[in-house]
């Protein structure tokens, strides 16, 4: 597992070890589509490499996934409240 390795490795700073697990946690949250958390991991991450174009790349992709998934979610809701509102009525 990567934390073993990012662990055993004694020659990393402390600021690049806790650099290096928001960034890994950031990925983690990515792969199962929690944009905002991982939003969150890379901002964590600036604080121990401030100006770090991958963190602020991430932020920005994350910002894109949010963005997107609040559209989808604008356009199902009101289908949704029509379909139950249809049934409602008709039942």
């Amino acid at each position: 597992m990567a934390h073993h390795d990012l662990y055993d490795d004694h020659t990393l700073s402390h600021d690049e070890l806790k650099y290096r697990e928001h960034t890994e946690r950031a990925a983690l949250f990515i792969k199962i589509d929690l944009f905002r958390s991982a939003r969150e991991e890379y901002k964590a991450a600036l604080v121990y490499k401030p100006g770090d174009e991958k963190c602020h790349k991430g932020i920005s992709d994350m910002n894109s996934n949010i963005q997107r998934d609040k559209k989808v979610v604008l356009a199902v809701v009101p289908v949704v409240l029509a379909v139950i509102a249809a049934i409602a009525v008709f039942s």
